[in-house]
Parts: structure tokens; C-alpha cells; sequence
């Protein structure tokens, strides 16, 4: 049976004289150390000397020491740093300076499931990962609402582990919206399925594809891209929303049909059979070795596929259309054309 836990399940006494500091001031080491601020919780913030998210958090009222002396008087260190530095940050700067009993967190299972981080068993290690990007969970903290979370416990050395893992997830309100008790494996290995299978790979190669079946087939690029790209987040609001049936009864009834005999040709069984490739290559570890293996490169074969995809025609058409939406948000980080990083 599913277990979760909501705000009136867990308490904030738990961390009052407590110090948690936060490894990261991106998009979830924002909204973390801002959140945990507000629920009255003493944060600081840990950042590599000359980081430029230092002007930032000292801005918003944060305190920033480097990595080392914010590990140094922490109670509680959550690593918000991307998975493939972590292993370093954790052996040059984390492990030789943490506390006696200090608890070690983490918002995604990679390191630990995988074997990269291997803490001492005097330590709690627990996870609270929001399912949803940082500033939606900043925002919603904001409004009085919270963005659901998983949480899990992996080491708990104190006897307290679940009673500080909730109440950390009480502080950036996820228990608003709810926290389902999870393990490192289980988060890790559907995370990273659910990105490379559906919600990254899957859907991209699906809009790409889409794209050039139908340029190739001689129709206006611009009309293309509306009908297999801008519509789709119409289609994603609905589901998220009510499922796969509210969709359905929303849309036309030829585009139920449709959806019934053509889908299946399109995502055939044969699609599931490369599913089950993809989630054996997460769980024997296949997936983070040439990860890991091609980040401590230099990342040669991430940057050129990234490149590749950047170079596609659907980009261009669609930067072109963006710039004519006249409802479009224009508070967003990413700026058209600036993918190269």
C-alpha cells in the first residue's frame, strides 16, 4: 500500500536548532534554501569560490560560505549539485568536513543507487525529491500550495531519519501537496526511465519525427510545427489534469478515433520491447557508467548530440513562431538560441 504523508504528519521542532546546508543555488538549491528560510528553518549556502550564483542567494538574503566551511557547522547537507560533480564535491569537500552525526540529503537517487557516493554508516541518508522544477516549487511555496515530492530513507543512523526527512519536505512544502515513501532504487531507476523512455527522449525523437514525416511530405514547416509540437502541451494539460480519458473526452471525436487505430502503429509493441532495453540498461548500471565515463571526458558525446539536436531543423521554425506569440511568457531563464552552454 502506498504510503504517503501530508503537512499534519510531520513537524518543524525537529529541525529548529538545526543548520542544513545547501550544496547548489540552481534551480531546485534555489527554491530549497528560499522555502526551508521561510518555514524558519537556519540555512546557508555552499558554492565554489568565484560561483555566479553567490550575488544571487547573498541578494535574497541568504547566508554563502564555500562548500567546505558550509559543511563544516551543517546538521544537514542536501547535494543539489548536478549528479555527475557530486561524487567529487562529496570526496574533496563534503565527507572531510562533515559533522559527527550529521544527516546527508539528496533530491535524486543516482549517486547512491549507483554506487558513486558510498557514505559512512554513522550518517542518516535520506532523499526528498520534488516531482517538478525548481522555481514551479518556489512559486507554489509562494502561493500556499506545495509541488508533490518523494521522499526515502537509505541510512538512518539517528533513529530519526524519517522525522527529519519529512520535516525537510514539510519546509520546501512538499507535504502541502503530499510525499510518497519511495527507495533510492525505485526513484533513481523510474526517473531516469520516465526522462530517457517518455518524458525526454521519447517525447523529443516523437515531435522530431512527427516533423519531418510531414516537411518531407511537402506541408509548410510552420504548419508542421503547430500540429506535432505547440499543440502538445494542450494535450499534456489535459492529462495531467484528469488522464488519459479526460483528454480523450476532450479532444474531437475523429481525433479519438484516431488516436485508437493509429496510435498503436505508431507505438507499436515493438517500442515497449526497446522500453524494457532502456530500463535493463538503468538497472545494471550500463547507463550511468557511460554517463559518468563520458562527463569525466569532457562530455564529447553529450556536447555533440546536444549540438546535433540544436542544429534540427524543427528549432529554427519553432524560434521563428515563438517570437510572434503575443501570450507568451517572457519570465523564463532560457533565452532562444543560447543552448550551447
Amino acid at each position: 500500500m502506498v504510503d504517503i504523508r501530508y503537512d499534519e504528519d510531520a513537524g518543524l521542532d525537529v529541525l529548529k536548532d538545526k543548520v542544513v546546508a545547501i550544496i547548489g543555488y540552481g534551480s531546485q538549491g534555489h527554491a530549497h534554501a528560499l522555502n526551508l528560510r521561510d518555514s524558519g528553518v537556519s540555512v546557508v549556502v555552499g558554492l565554489r569560490e568565484g560561483s555566479a550564483s553567490s550575488r544571487l542567494a547573498l541578494e535574497q538574503g541568504l547566508e554563502v560560505l564555500n562548500i567546505s566551511q558550509s559543511v563544516e557547522n551543517a546538521d544537514i547537507v542536501m547535494i543539489l549539485a548536478p549528479d555527475q560533480v557530486q561524487r567529487t564535491l562529496f570526496a574533496e569537500e563534503i565527507e572531510p568536513n562533515l559533522k559527527e552525526g550529521a544527516a546527508l540529503a539528496f533530491a535524486h537517487g543516482f549517486n547512491i543507487r549507483f554506487g558513486y557516493i558510498k557514505p559512512s554508516a554513522a550518517h542518516d541518508v535520506f532523499m526528498v525529491a520534488p516531482k517538478g522544477p525548481g522555481h514551479t516549487v518556489r512559486r507554489e511555496f509562494q502561493g500556499g500550495r506545495g509541488v508533490p515530492v518523494v521522499w526515502a530513507i537509505e541510512q538512518d543512523a539517528s533513529g530519526q531519519a524519517e522525522e527529519i526527512a519529512l520535516a525537510y519536505a514539510k519546509g520546501i512544502g512538499g507535504l502541502r501537496a503530499g510525499g510518497i515513501k519511495t527507495t533510492f532504487k525505485e526513484e533513481a531507476e523510474t526517473d531516469l526511465f520516465g526522462e530517457q523512455a517518455v518524458l525526454c527522449g521519447g517525447v523529443s525523437k516523437l515531435i522530431q519525427y512527427g516533423f519531418e514525416t510531414l516537411v518531407e511530405a511537402g506541408y509548410q514547416p510552420e504548419i508542421a510545427y503547430f500540429e506535432v509540437c505547440h499543440e502538445l502541451k494542450l494535450i499534456v494539460d489535459l492529462i495531467v489534469e484528469g488522464g488519459i480519458s479526460k483528454q480523450r473526452w476532450s479532444v474531437s471525436d475523429t481525433a479519438e478515433y484516431g488516436d485508437y487505430i493509429s496510435g498503436p502503429r505508431v507505438v507499436n509493441p515493438s517500442v515497449k520491447e526497446a522500453m524494457k532495453e532502456v530500463l535493463a540498461d538503468i538497472q545494471n548500471g550500463s547507463f550511468a557508467k557511460r554517463f559518468i565515463e563520458d562527463q569525466e571526458s569532457g562530455a564529447p558525446e553529450f556536447k555533440k548530440m546536444r549540438k546535433e539536436g540544436e542544429e534540427h531543423s524543427i528549432e529554427a521554425v519553432g524560434a521563428e513562431l515563438r517570437k510572434m506569440y503575443s501570450w507568451r511568457s517572457q519570465n523564463d531563464d532560457y533565452v532562444e538560441g543560447s543552448a550551447a552552454r
